[in-house]
């Protein structure tokens, strides 16, 4: 790659690969890419269908064809006049109408108009979600909190609760006044084992803390859709905030999933969000493929992943209010594309969903980069950074900056042997040891800025790139049947815990560990 960039050729080469949409510009010119890779990519995209199969999902057909369901998470920050259907049925007003039931408890929440069991205004909000429920909103809330910090319209603090380990929840609450506390319990069928177990502590807690059954309805929210589940935990159905099941899960804080993000930054922000990630699916659905963002990363991807055995991906986001994306595109990505299995139940003949890590920039500088730079594997890096800083401090951002740029020219470039000589080292035994070999891969996406506008647009983006990686692979990014036998499994070996005699033999590795743990639970009840 170095030598495309050197004589004249290697304006040319980064303006060619330089694409721009809805304020984020994507610099793909360090990739391991020619002109002609790039058309046998497109070739590869069309053979395989990306297109049509784009537009199946955008008509709201079936997609999802294990479970016969749309992937219609678009339509979630559309407008009705966008007109989208699921398996032929309008879902405009409907979306709309959730949208206003969020704008109007959020208003309320933050005005102070909604309160406590005692009148007192809500100063904390706990989501209680796990997965899709609070990956997403997580992210978006702690991206947007330095922005949203100072302004005369903050909202209450906002708390997340995901692990059903108990010391999470306990340390949320530590310090927390239950009458000026408000839950979200975030569920779509109200029965996952994690977010009910720590939904129902939490209503013990309130309990505890002098809060009377008839007050809990003041504290106590649901989104989910299962309204029975929501009335037999003792939420009023009136406070339910209802979704469908075209919406996965890991697409869904555009939905009522993403109502602590509406009550943490206030709707009319949250508006702008979805603004951001409409103007991405309309780019998607638009844009010619040499244009095109989520098609050109979901080809690049496959292209690392399949054609030059990347195993992973590493995340670099500089700025710091993103140090969560990471987490969320886990998730979005390899609980989307972690198949073996074709569309047609066959089996994957090439290798799919590259492990997606990461951490902040310049943290990762000064620990795994090494690794990137002069270890024996190769990890395509995606480099994101905003224009604009987040943060006022003089002389920061110029400094970070400088950072995201330096690290992707030095995977690019390297050094070879004889400019570490040049620099004069004269000790030959140490010369191998300051070479880099270069020709390491990297995309850098900037925003213009952290704002709910570009956040959507970029989470949007993210999604779409995901869709377009499925799509080549000929797989279906919209199950996740790999999540279902350990928690099937779970059930049964919690009774075993409890004292239940075994229902069916385990393998003995797992029968020894059953025995230590109950054995300990003797000692020390649990």
């Amino acid at each position: 790659m170095r030598d495309w960039f050197d004589g004249p050729h290697g304006a040319a080469r980064a303006e060619r690969f330089t694409a721009e949409a809805c304020g984020l510009t994507l610099d793909y010119a360090k990739n391991r890419i020619t002109d002609e890779t790039l058309a046998l990519l497109f070739a590869l995209a069309a053979q395989a269908r990306v297109a049509e199969r784009r537009d199946s999902m955008y008509a709201g057909e079936p997609v999802n064809v294990t479970e016969h369901r749309a992937a219609l998470h678009i339509a979630l920050r559309a407008y009705p006049e966008d007109g989208y259907r699921a398996l032929g049925v309008p879902v405009g007003a409907q979306v709309a109408e959730v949208l206003a039931q969020m704008a109007r408890f959020a208003e309320a929440v933050r005005s102070g108009a909604w309160t406590g069991f005692d009148g007192r205004a809500i100063t904390d909000v706990v989501n209680i979600g796990i997965g899709g429920s609070d990956l997403g909103p997580r992210m978006v809330c702690r991206a947007l909190a330095t922005a949203q910090a100072g302004t005369h319209n903050t909202g209450p603090r906002m708390h997340f609760v995901a692990n059903v380990d108990g010391s999470d929840l306990a340390r949320t609450l530590s310090g927390l006044d239950a009458a000026a506390t408000l839950v979200i319990v975030c569920s779509k069928t109200f029965t996952t084992l994690e977010t009910m177990a720590n939904a129902r502590t939490a209503r013990d807690w309130f309990l505890h803390q002098g809060v009377s059954r008839a007050g809990l309805a003041r504290h106590f929210v649901a989104v989910s859709t299962n309204r029975e589940a929501v009335a037999g935990f003792g939420i009023d159905p009136a406070n339910m905030f209802p979704f469908w099941d075209w919406v996965g899960g890991r697409f869904s804080l555009w939905s009522a999933v993403g109502l602590s993000i509406a009550v943490a930054i206030g709707f009319d922000r949250f508006r702008q969000l979805l603004d951001g990630a409409r103007a991405m699916d309309l780019h998607f659905a638009s844009a010619p493929p040499p244009r095109n963002l989520p098609m050109i990363l979901g080809l690049l991807d496959v292209w690392y992943r399949s054609f030059l055995g990347a195993g992973s991906r590493c995340v670099a986001p500089y700025c710091e209010p993103l140090e969560l994306l990471p987490s969320f595109l886990q998730q979005l990505e390899m609980e989307s594309n972690g198949k073996s299995v074709r569309l047609d139940g066959g089996a994957l003949a090439a290798d799919s969903a590259a492990v997606v890590w990461g951490t902040t920039g310049t943290n990762g500088q000064h620990a795994y980069f090494q690794m990137m730079h002069q270890g024996s594997q190769l990890v395509p890096v995606d480099f994101i950074a905003t224009l604009a800083p987040v943060s006022d401090l003089p002389g920061h951002h110029t400094k970070l900056l400088a950072n995201c740029f330096a690290q992707g020219e030095a995977l690019l470039r390297g050094r070879s042997a004889d400019e570490v000589r040049a620099e004069g080292v004269r000790d030959e035994t140490l010369v191998p040891h300051l070479v880099f070999a270069g020709n390491r891969p990297s995309n850098t996406l900037l925003l213009q800025r952290l704002d709910p506008y570009h956040l959507g647009a970029l989470l949007a983006l993210c999604e779409h790139r995901t869709f377009v990686q499925g799509a080549l692979w000929q797989i279906n990014s919209f199950d996740q049947w790999g999540v279902e036998l350990g928690k099937k499994l779970a059930a049964p070996i919690q009774q075993e815990l409890e004292g239940t005699p075994a229902a069916a033999a385990h393998d003995a590795s797992t029968a020894a560990l059953i025995r230590r743990a109950r054995a300990a639970r003797a000692t020390v009840p649990y």
